[in-house]
């Protein structure tokens, strides 16, 4: 399959922009599924992560707490909308933010300690580029965290489909899609309400 990534940037800006004022009302109930995933990554006071698509920020005050005051906490969003939101629910104060694509990120190579990306897979042009990017700025050893607050298969009932086989976030293809991008699959969890897929990112 071939991908025009700039249509594609530009239907992810289009689609999240138009929502990204009401997005937080419609998940209200959210933030403690998102703490509860952060603290599964296992940062340690004094990392660096980056919050990969962070939305409106609802893991910015999580991953901000997890890491500490000595710790290094950025929010990348590809939507200004969605960054806007960030700033009017003050949850800049937890984090830097970048204006950026994830598949093309201002970053060092090596940087980060984690990732945490929430609803990512499902909005990367061409996931693999997106994947190679976050292997090339973490660490090896760090830590990738692909992290949604339903499962498939209500996520799936939410949207009025049914999940198929080739869903990218079902645990065959997703271990071979990591495995290929320079991740090894650790864990995965996939229930009604939470999905959570823990990588590590593999040794030069």
């Amino acid at each position: 399959m071939t991908y025009d990534l700039a249509d594609d940037r530009g239907a992810v800006r289009a689609f999240f922009g138009e929502r990204a004022a009401r997005w937080d009302a419609r998940f209200p109930d959210d933030g403690p599924a998102y703490s509860a995933a952060v603290n599964e990554i296992g940062l340690l006071p004094g990392a660096a992560v980056l919050d990969a698509g962070c939305g409106t920020g609802r893991a910015l005050p999580a991953l901000r707490t997890a890491v500490g005051p000595d710790g290094t906490v950025l929010g990348a969003d590809i939507t200004p909308a969605m960054l806007d939101e960030v700033v009017r629910a003050g949850r800049d104060e937890a984090a830097a933010l970048l204006l950026a694509d994830v598949s093309q990120l201002p970053l060092q190579d090596g940087c980060l300690d984690a990732v945490f990306g929430a609803g990512l897979i499902s909005h990367l042009p061409g996931p693999e580029s997106g994947l190679r990017e976050l292997a090339r700025i973490v660490r090896p050893r760090g830590r990738l965290a692909l992290f949604h607050p339903v499962g498939r298969a209500a996520l799936a009932a939410r949207q009025g489909r049914q999940i198929t086989p080739d869903d990218i976030r079902a645990e065959p293809r997703l271990r071979e899609l990591l495995a290929a991008t320079g991740w090894r699959l650790v864990s995965y969890v996939d229930q009604d309400d939470r999905y959570l897929a823990l990588a590590e990112r593999e040794a030069e």
